[in-house]
């Protein structure tokens, strides 16, 4: 785990920052310079082009984690990496050139209300494009056991370019309109940024020549066009939905709620960045006593940092929401509660994806993929018609909960593997205790106020936070849940046994 947990601990260090950068923008910038309309058209506009970029990628992100390292010689890999290229070009060209149709078919599922949308369908495609092949760079870059710099381009770039852009209309620099397509050229620009760096790391001799398992190569893509992104879909199709039924504000309050309850994945997304190519090593090797260990210990460490991120986020969002400039934004308490748990399950089962999309048996990640996007379009037709925002978050866990479950009874069956070790229970039972004490607890302070801004809730915030983040690493350190965790705080402090 000594690769992991270095790369892991920069990759984490990008995330937390882009998700404090993200948190000032979603919380105090958007809501009060964009405001709510606009807003909700940058979260659908995005949310939609997220929808469809695993269809123009084409799965190659995946495919070129699962099979470059199965090559022993360079020309294999230049062979390998010459033809995958172009794959998402076999879905682009065809929808660029077809997108009138996709434009009349998308304003058809638009409320009159949301006429808005009209303008900035092209936005979806440009967007969509730019995301499928930054993945298919920064895979080749993952696979030479490199994501630092990819990492900073996918979840920094974004969010300090709209940080500055949105700081560009508080100024009068730029229009709102205007936003949106500096945000559309930051997505394009950031495409050629990564690709000149995983070519900078690996730089194939092209050739036409196809490799010898090129068969394999196309079935397998096809498999996990949609596994890979499922639980992306599942959020972003809630956004696309929106507007279909409520005015386009609501996607704005929904997207808030969203980001605070998907806040507490960071530490995931830092991992899976190497753990995906480093699972699929150990399985093209068929050293299953590693990948079991790594699913074993990047269970216990995920669900350990991911559970005080639980506490943080959910015992806090009370006073998190009084800092909200508009009425509409308050009341998302349920929905940050069920995408967090939702969050902090999919955590729960490390690389649980990485063993089943890098496996022998990826060709059940296409139904899992299809039942999961069927699962949620379905049930958010019908919850959110009887609770609104809450009922598409409800979808959202429902379909978690159950395809997950799925997921790790398929990967005890096969490979008789499983994330629970001794200390799984401690830690359930610690998050479960901890969440019980503080969820419906606060501080008692009298309104206190700065230049008219309300601080008593920041105040609140701060000093639960603090005591919770005490409790919570004590019990963990006395507990001795994860070995690695112990082993890195004693860099910093002297534990005693």
């Amino acid at each position: 785990m000594g690769i992991i947990f270095k790369q892991s601990f920069k990759n984490s260090l990008i995330i937390y920052i882009a998700f404090i950068v993200g948190g000032i923008n979603t919380l105090f910038f958007y809501p009060r310079i964009l405001e709510s309309e606009y807003y909700g058209l940058v979260a659908y506009l995005l949310s939609a082009s997220n929808l469809i970029m695993p269809i123009t990628a084409l799965g190659v992100h995946y495919t070129i984690v699962k099979f470059f390292s199965s090559y022993k010689t360079k020309e294999e890999k230049d062979r390998f990496l010459s033809i995958i290229i172009f794959f998402p070009l076999v879905i682009a060209i065809p929808l660029g050139y077809f997108w009138d149709y996709m434009h009349t078919w998308i304003m058809s599922k638009i409320t009159p209300e949301n006429q808005i949308i009209e303008s900035y369908t092209l936005v979806i495609f440009i967007v969509a494009v730019s995301c499928a092949y930054f993945e298919v760079f920064y895979a080749w870059s993952k696979v030479q056991l490199k994501s630092v710099f990819g990492n900073v381009l996918k979840e920094f770039w974004n969010r300090a370019v709209v940080m500055i852009l949105l700081s560009a209309v508080f100024f009068d620099f730029i229009t709102k309109p205007e936003f949106i397509y500096f945000l559309t050229g930051a997505y394009v620009i950031r495409v050629f940024v990564m690709m000149f760096y995983a070519f900078s790391l690996y730089f194939p001799k092209f050739t036409f020549k196809l490799p010898d398992n090129f068969g394999e190569i196309i079935r397998y893509s096809l498999y996990i066009i949609l596994a890979g992104s499922a639980g992306a879909i599942l959020l972003d199709i809630d956004k696309v939905m929106i507007p279909g039924k409520e005015t386009i504000e609501q996607a704005a309050y929904y997207s808030v709620a969203v980001f605070i309850g998907s806040f507490i994945e960071a530490p995931s997304r830092a991992m899976t960045q190497i753990l995906q190519p480093l699972t699929s090593i150990t399985l093209n090797d068929n050293d299953h006593k590693e990948v079991n260990s790594l699913y074993k210990k990047s269970s216990i460490n995920l669900l350990l940092v991911g559970g005080v991120f639980f506490l943080l986020v959910n015992c806090g969002v009370h006073e998190l929401f009084k800092l909200l400039p508009e009425k509409g934004y308050a009341g998302g308490e349920l929905v940050v509660l069920m995408i967090s748990l939702a969050k902090l399950y999919n955590m729960f089962l490390g690389n649980n994806g990485a063993i089943i999309s890098n496996s022998k048996f990826y060709k059940i990640s296409l139904p899992f993929g299809v039942g999961m996007a069927l699962s949620v379009y379905y049930l958010n037709k019908w919850l959110f018609g009887v609770y609104g925002t809450d009922g598409l978050a409800l979808s959202t866990l429902i379909t978690i909960f159950t395809f997950n479950t799925l997921k790790l009874l398929f990967v005890k069956s096969k490979f008789n593997f499983s994330p629970f070790t001794d200390k799984t229970v401690i830690m359930l039972c610690v998050i479960a205790s901890l969440f019980a004490m503080f969820y419906f607890w606060n501080f008692s302070f009298p309104s206190v106020k700065i230049f008219s801004f309300e601080i008593s809730p920041l105040i609140n915030l701060m000093l639960k936070s603090i005591l919770i983040l005490v409790l919570y690493v004590l019990l963990v350190v006395k507990l001795k849940v994860s070995t690695q965790i112990n082993s890195l705080l004693e860099r910093f402090i002297k534990i005693k046994s």
